[in-house]
């Protein structure tokens, strides 16, 4: 593994911690209006990791 691809990896991963954060602390009624109540972590995911997006 090279230093760029770490850091890439990092990045990414933190920018997944800092999406699941911000949807997490969502009003309740945003989640749910949004209908991402209970799988922010899947949204998060799809986000940041889905290639070609």
């Amino acid at each position: 593994m090279t230093f760029s691809s770490l850091k890439q990896r990092i990045d990414r991963h933190r920018a997944y911690s800092r999406t699941r954060r911000e949807l997490r602390a969502l009003p309740l009624h945003v989640r749910l209006d949004l209908d991402i109540a209970g799988i922010e972590d899947q949204v998060a995911r799809r986000a940041v990791y889905r290639q070609g997006a």
